[in-house]
C-alpha cells in the first residue's frame, strides 16, 4: 500500500514510496450512503431520452439536461486536471470526486483504480437522469433507499440526513421517483416529496473532505467550529472515521453552496410573498423565480396549490409550461422543472468541445450535434444567469453591490473562480486616467518559453476590490504531513505566477512560524479557509453559517453581526476617484477558471500516473485556444457624469413571427398560430448606422394577455444581426393574444437602446 493512503499498522506509518492510483479506497475516502453494487446500474439517459426528448427543446427535460454541466460533469477536462493533482496528493482521493463526477461508474464499481482508469465512455454522461429520479431521503422520512450498517447516511440520534459529498442514498426498485403523483408514463413510478426539496440539491452541493476531517489536528473546520468526532488514526475502521460521526458541513471545508443557501432567509421565504423582500433585493435571479413561478396559475404555489418556497430548484430548475413527455396523454405541467440546472460555468462548454474536436476528451468524445447545440444553449443561459446574480449602484463615492441569489456571491468550488470590480476612470475628453482591477496581458514563462497569458494585472492593488474563497495548509499541518504521514519535503505548495518556478514546499511551510498558513490549490490537502469574502444570501445567520463552517473569513465582515445576529446581504466598497477623472464606468466581472489555477494545475502534475499525467497539458492547451475564459460583465453602473455616451447604441430594428416548416426551418412571416404548431420569430439588432451587430445576446419572453410570463428564449446575432428563436406551443396552451417581448441585449461594444427598439409583437393562438 502506498503512503499517499495513510494506511497504518499498530499505529505505526510506514512510507513505501511515491504511488499513482489506489486499488481500494482507503477508509479517509469512504463515506455512508449507498455503496458500490449495492444497487443495479444506472439506465443510460439514452433511454430516457426516448420519451422525454425529441419534442420541444424550450421544455422537454432532456435536451436541457444535455446542456448542463450535469450531463458533462464527466466529460469536463477541469474535473479529470484536479483529478490527477488530488490522486498524487493522496492516494483514493479520486473516488471522492468520481462518486459525483461519475456516479454511474461509481455506483458499478468502477471508481477503483481512484485514477478514473476503469470508467467506460457510457460513465461521461455525469449526474445523470437515473441518479437523480431513484435518490431517496436519507432521514428515512419517505421512500427507503439502500443504506447498510456502517453506511448509514444520517445521524443515529437526531435522525437527520446527511446531504453533502455525494452521500446519495438510491432506490433499489424499478420505480423513478419524482414530483408528480399523476404521471402517465411507460414506467413505474412513485411520487417522491424529497424531489422538492432543498436537500436534495444539498447531495452534492455542499462538499466536504473526509480525509482532513478525520486526519488533520483541526478537522479541516473554522475556528468556531463546533468539536469534530474522529479518529487521527490512518486506515482505522469506517465506522471510527469524521465522515461517519458527524453531519458533512461539520469538517472538511471544501464547498458550502447548500449550507450558504440553509443559513439564509431566502431558505424560508415563499415565492409568492416575493414583494415583502427588501426593495432592494426586488430583482434579478429571486425576481426571475418568482415569474416563473406565476405560470402554475396559483400566484407563485405549485399547480396542486402545494406552497412553494425558494428552494434551489426555484432559480435552477425554473418551472415552465409543457409536457414531461412525447406521449399525446402526457399531462401538460404549468410547473414543469425545466431541467437546465444552470449554473455560472459558461467557459468548460467551450473547452469540452475544443478538445473533442481534437479527440482529447478523456470520457464521452464524439459529441453528436444535438449535445454540441445543447452544450452552447447552456452557456447562453449561465451567463444570463449570471446578469440575474447581482445588482450595482452607486452614492456619492460609494459602490454597492447586491447579491440576488439564494447563496454566496458567488458560490461553489472556489478554486480558480473570481469576481471583481473594474473601475475605468475617465477625464472630461474621455480619456482613461487609471484603472482599477484591470485585466488583460501579462508577461509569463511556459516551458521555458516567455510568452503571454490574460489575468488580473495587479490583484494586490489596494483599489481592486476581489471577491473570493482562499483555502490553505497551516504550519501545524504541514508538520503533520512532513513528520507524522511522510510526505514529500520538496512537495510544491505554490508557483510563481509569472515564472512558474515553485515559490514555497512543504518543507518551508513546516519550518515556517506556528500559526502561519499558505494560500494554495492543493484541495485535498488544504484544512484552512483564509479567506471568504464573498457576499452573504439575505438574512444569513451567524448562527446557523458557525454551526454549518460556512462564515464569511474574517467573520466580522457584512456588518459583523456576531452571535444571534444576520449578516448584510450586500457589500459598500469606497471608491478613490483620481485627479482629473469626471466620470466611471464601473462593472462587475466573473471568471469561472482564473490563469493563476490553470498554471497549477499544469505544473503541479508530476506525471506519475500514465493515465492522468496529460490532463494538465490538455486543460492547458483548452484555456489557451478558448478565450482564457474570459471574464463576464454580471452587472454595470457609472459614477458621475459621462460627457459623451460611453459606448454606442444598437437597437432592436425589427421583430417577427413566423411559420416553421417540419425541419424547423423559416418558412414565411405569419402571426397566427394553433396549440402544437412551432413559432419562430427574428429579432434584427442593428448599430446607429443601420448596420447589423453580430454577436449580441437577445434575451426575448412570451407573455399572455395578463402580462403572466409563458416562456424565455435567448441566443446570439448572426453575421445579419438576426437572432431566430423557435417555441413548440404546448398542447392545451389557452387560445388568445400572446406577446414576444425583447427583455434586454447585451454586447461588450454597444448599449442596448430599449427606447428605440421594437420590444413587443403580438401572436395568436387559436
Amino acid at each position: 500500500m502506498s503512503a499517499r493512503t495513510l494506511m497504518a499498522a499498530a499505529l505505526a506509518i510506514v512510507l513505501i514510496g511515491w504511488a499513482v492510483l489506489a486499488d481500494t479506497v482507503p477508509t479517509e475516502v469512504q463515506q455512508p450512503g449507498t455503496q458500490p453494487n449495492e444497487v443495479g446500474s444506472l439506465e443510460t439517459p439514452d433511454k430516457c431520452d426516448n420519451c422525454h426528448g425529441g419534442y420541444d427543446p424550450s421544455v422537454e427535460p432532456a435536451y436541457n439536461w444535455r446542456g448542463s454541466m450535469m450531463a458533462s460533469a464527466g466529460r469536463d477536462p477541469l474535473f479529470w486536471a484536479t483529478l490527477a493533482v488530488a490522486e498524487q496528493d493522496f492516494d483514493g482521493a479520486g473516488d471522492l470526486c468520481i462518486r459525483c463526477h461519475s456516479p454511474a461508474g461509481w455506483i458499478d464499481g468502477r471508481s477503483t483504480p481512484t485514477d478514473g482508469s476503469a470508467l467506460m465512455d457510457k460513465d461521461a454522461d455525469g449526474v445523470q437522469c437515473d441518479l437523480c429520479h431513484t435518490m431517496t431521503n436519507p432521514d428515512k422520512s419517505e421512500h427507503l433507499g439502500v443504506q447498510n450498517p456502517p453506511f448509514n447516511a444520517y445521524d443515529d440520534v437526531t435522525g437527520e440526513g446527511y446531504y453533502g459529498s455525494g452521500m446519495y442514498v438510491l432506490w433499489p426498485q424499478s420505480s423513478k421517483l419524482g414530483p408528480y403523483p399523476d404521471a402517465v408514463a411507460r414506467h413505474q413510478f412513485l411520487q417522491s416529496l424529497f424531489h422538492r426539496a432543498d436537500e436534495f440539491c444539498g447531495t452534492c452541493h455542499d462538499v466536504s473532505n473526509p480525509v482532513i476531517g478525520d486526519l488533520a489536528y483541526n478537522n479541516g473546520t473554522q475556528p468556531t467550529a463546533d468539536p469534530v468526532i474522529f479518529s487521527g488514526i490512518p486506515g482505522s475502521d469506517v465506522s471510527t472515521k469524521a465522515a461517519f460521526n458527524n453531519l458533512p458541513f461539520q469538517y472538511g471545508i471544501v464547498e458550502r453552496t447548500y449550507s450558504e443557501f440553509k443559513s439564509s432567509l431566502i431558505d424560508d421565504t415563499r415565492v409568492k410573498d416575493y414583494f415583502t423582500l427588501p426593495s432592494d433585493l426586488q430583482g434579478g435571479a429571486l425576481l426571475a423565480g418568482y415569474e416563473s413561478a406565476l405560470s402554475a396559475g396559483t400566484d407563485g404555489d405549485y399547480e396542486d396549490n402545494t406552497p412553494r418556497f425558494y428552494t434551489c430548484q426555484t432559480c435552477h430548475l425554473r418551472p415552465v409550461v409543457g409536457p414531461g413527455a412525447d406521449k399525446p396523454d402526457a399531462p401538460q405541467r404549468k410547473d414543469l422543472p425545466l431541467h437546465d440546472m444552470t449554473g455560472g460555468n459558461y467557459w468548460v462548454p467551450d473547452a469540452i468541445q475544443y478538445l473533442d474536436q481534437l479527440g482529447l476528451l478523456r470520457l464521452g468524445g464524439g459529441l453528436t450535434a444535438t449535445q454540441t447545440a445543447a452544450l452552447n444553449a447552456g452557456k447562453t443561459r449561465a451567463l444570463k444567469q449570471l446578469n440575474e446574480a447581482a445588482t450595482l449602484s452607486v452614492i456619492d463615492n460609494t459602490v454597492k453591490i447586491v447579491n440576488h441569489t439564494g447563496h454566496k456571491l458567488i458560490s461553489g468550488y472556489p478554486e480558480g473562480r473570481r469576481m471583481w470590480l473594474n473601475i475605468k476612470w475617465m477625464d472630461e475628453a474621455n480619456n482613461l486616467v487609471s484603472e482599477d482591477g484591470a485585466y488583460g496581458w501579462i508577461d509569463v514563462v511556459l516551458d521555458g518559453v516567455p510568452t503571454q497569458v490574460m489575468s488580473l494585472i495587479d490583484p494586490y492593488d489596494p483599489n481592486t476590490k476581489i471577491y473570493e474563497g482562499h483555502y490553505a495548509l497551516t504550519q501545524e499541518w504541514a508538520q503533520q504531513l512532513r513528520f507524522d504521514f511522510g510526505y514529500a519535503p520538496d512537495l510544491p505548495l505554490t508557483f510563481d505566477r509569472y515564472t512558474g518556478l515553485v515559490e514555497y514546499t512543504l518543507q518551508d511551510l513546516a519550518d515556517g512560524i506556528p500559526g502561519s498558513y499558505l494560500k494554495t490549490f492543493h484541495f485535498v490537502l488544504n484544512n484552512k479557509v483564509a479567506k471568504d469574502n464573498r457576499i452573504p444570501p439575505y438574512g444569513m445567520s451567524y448562527d446557523e453559517a458557525r454551526r454549518r463552517n460556512a462564515l464569511p473569513v474574517p467573520a466580522d465582515q457584512y456588518g459583523n453581526p456576531g452571535a444571534g445576529g444576520i449578516y448584510d446581504y450586500w457589500d459598500e466598497f469606497a471608491l478613490s476617484p483620481p485627479a482629473g477623472a469626471v466620470y466611471a464606468t464601473i462593472d462587475l466581472l466573473y471568471q469561472p477558471t482564473s490563469w493563476e489555477y490553470i498554471q497549477f494545475l499544469y505544473l503541479a502534475n508530476q506525471g506519475l500516473n500514465p493515465f492522468l499525467a496529460d490532463e494538465g497539458v490538455y486543460l492547458l492547451d483548452a484555456w489557451l485556444n478558448t478565450g482564457m475564459a474570459e471574464p463576464y460583465v454580471m452587472a454595470s453602473t457609472i459614477w458621475g457624469t459621462a460627457p459623451v455616451p460611453a459606448t454606442p447604441k444598437m437597437i432592436v430594428n425589427s421583430l417577427a413571427t413566423w411559420c416553421t416548416g417540419k425541419g424547423g426551418q423559416f418558412t414565411q412571416p405569419c402571426d397566427t398560430f394553433r396549440a402544437r404548431d412551432t413559432i419562430g420569430w427574428i429579432a434584427v439588432v442593428l448599430d446607429e448606422f443601420e448596420s447589423p451587430v453580430s454577436g449580441a445576446q437577445v434575451f426575448t419572453e412570451i407573455r399572455d394577455a395578463s402580462e403572466a410570463l409563458v416562456t424565455e428564449k435567448q441566443g446570439f446575432t448572426d453575421a445579419n444581426g438576426e437572432a431566430p428563436f423557435t417555441w413548440r406551443i404546448p398542447r392545451g396552451q389557452a387560445p388568445g393574444v400572446y406577446t414576444v417581448n425583447v427583455a434586454n441585449v447585451l454586447h461588450a461594444s454597444f448599449e442596448y437602446d430599449a427606447a428605440g427598439s421594437v420590444t413587443q409583437t403580438p401572436f395568436t393562438i387559436q
